[in-house]
C-alpha cells in the first residue's frame, strides 16, 4: 500500500495506491486546503487516521527545492522532513521529491485521453522531455532519454529571469521590477501572476476594470474570476491580460523545450492549463512557442501537449516510491 501526496501552495492531495502486477489502482484520497494547516504531519495523520489502511511505502511531490530529505515549500511557510514523516508513519522511509517530479514520474502511465495535442508533428517523437506546470507557482522538470527509458529531473526553472519579448513585456518587466525586485517567470505564469498581469494592464491604462469584475475580485479567487471573464469574452481588459498570460507562457515552455532538446514532447501539467485550452489550442501559444529564430526547425519536431488527468502528480508519486523501493 503506497501513501502519495500531491502538496501544492493552494491544495495538498493525498491517496492511497495499491499495486498488483504493475497496475496502480487508487483506494482511496482527500484534497486538503493547505494554508488551513500548520504542516504536511498534520494533514498526513489526519488523511492516514481517517483511512483503514496504512502505508508500506510513501512519496510527497512537493512544491519547492527538496535537499537531503527536506524542503521549505515555496508557497507555504512549511519545513517538511523526510525522517519526521517515516518516524511518524513508522514505515522506513518518506520520500520527498519535487511537485513536477511527481508529474514527469506519472507521464509514463498516460493514456491517449489524459492529453489534448497542441500540434503535430512528422515521424515518432524520441529524445528528451520536458515539463512545465503553472498553478499557484510555475514548476519545471525534465526527462532524460538513454536510448531506452526516460531518467526524470527535478529543477527550479520556474524563478528563472524573465526574458521580454517585445515592448509591451518590457514595459510588464518594469512594472514588475518595480513591486518585486527579482522578474521571475513565476510572477507572471501562476495564478498569482496573471493578477500582476491584469493589474500592470489596468493600472497602465491599456483597459477599463469594469465595476462587477472588481466585485467579484474581492469575493472569489481573482485569477478564476479574471480567467472567466477573459474566456466569456465579457471583459476586454480580462481578454488582453489572458492573451499576454498565453503568449509569455508559450515563450517560457520554448525555452524549456530549448535547453532540454525535448524532441521527446513537451508536456503542460498543472491546474491551470486546461481550464485555459480554448486559448492554449488557438495559435497564440504555438507561436510564441516556435519563435526561435534558427532554431525554429527544431521547435517545430517538438510535440507539444497539454496534460487533463489531474491526478497525475499523485499517480507519479505512487510509481516513483515503488521504483525507488526496489532499486
Amino acid at each position: 500500500m503506497i501513501l502519495a501526496g500531491d502538496i501544492g501552495g493552494t491544495h495538498a492531495r493525498l491517496a492511497f495506491f495499491d499495486v498488483l502486477n504493475g497496475r496502480y489502482s487508487l483506494v482511496t484520497s482527500s484534497v486538503f486546503p493547505s494554508r488551513e494547516y500548520a504542516g504536511l504531519d498534520q494533514i498526513v495523520t489526519q488523511f492516514v487516521d481517517a483511512s483503514p489502511a496504512h502505508p508500506t511505502l510513501a512519496c510527497f511531490g512537493i512544491a519547492g527545492p527538496v535537499t537531503n530529505g527536506r524542503v521549505e515549500t515555496s508557497n507555504l511557510p512549511w519545513v517538511i522532513e523526510s525522517k519526521r514523516l517515516a518516524a511518524e508513519l513508522n514505515i522506513n522511509q518518506a520520500l520527498l521529491i519535487n511537485d513536477l517530479e511527481a508529474t514527469a514520474w506519472g507521464i509514463g502511465a498516460l493514456s491517449p485521453s489524459d492529453v489534448v495535442a497542441l500540434n503535430e508533428v512528422k515521424g515518432q517523437p524520441i529524445g528528451n522531455q520536458a515539463v512545465i506546470a503553472a498553478g499557484t507557482g510555475l514548476g519545471e522538470a525534465g526527462m532524460y532519454w538513454d536510448g531506452v527509458n526516460h531518467h526524470v529531473f527535478a529543477s527550479e526553472g520556474g524563478h528563472g529571469d524573465f526574458a521580454p519579448q517585445n515592448d509591451l513585456e518590457v514595459e510588464l518587466f518594469r512594472y514588475l521590477h518595480a513591486r518585486f525586485g527579482h522578474v521571475s517567470y513565476e510572477r507572471i505564469l501562476s495564478g498569482p501572476g496573471l493578477v500582476n498581469v491584469y493589474h500592470f494592464l489596468r493600472d497602465t491604462n491599456r483597459g477599463t476594470e469594469p465595476k462587477w469584475l472588481l466585485e467579484e475580485m474581492l469575493h472569489s479567487d481573482p485569477a478564476a474570476v479574471i480567467s472567466k471573464a477573459a474566456l466569456a469574452g465579457t471583459c476586454p481588459l480580462s481578454e488582453h491580460t489572458l492573451d499576454l498570460f498565453i503568449s509569455v507562457y508559450g515563450a517560457e515552455a520554448g525555452n524549456l523545450a530549448l535547453k532540454y532538446k525535448a524532441t521527446g514532447g513537451v508536456f503542460l501539467a498543472g491546474g491551470i492549463a486546461p481550464k485555459l485550452l480554448p486559448k492554449l489550442t488557438s495559435s497564440l501559444f504555438m507561436k510564441a512557442f516556435l519563435d526561435k529564430g534558427r532554431m525554429q526547425h527544431l521547435m517545430e519536431s517538438m510535440p507539444v501537449s497539454v496534460i487533463t488527468n489531474d491526478s497525475l502528480a499523485l499517480l507519479g508519486a505512487a510509481r516513483c516510491a515503488m521504483v525507488k523501493s526496489a532499486s
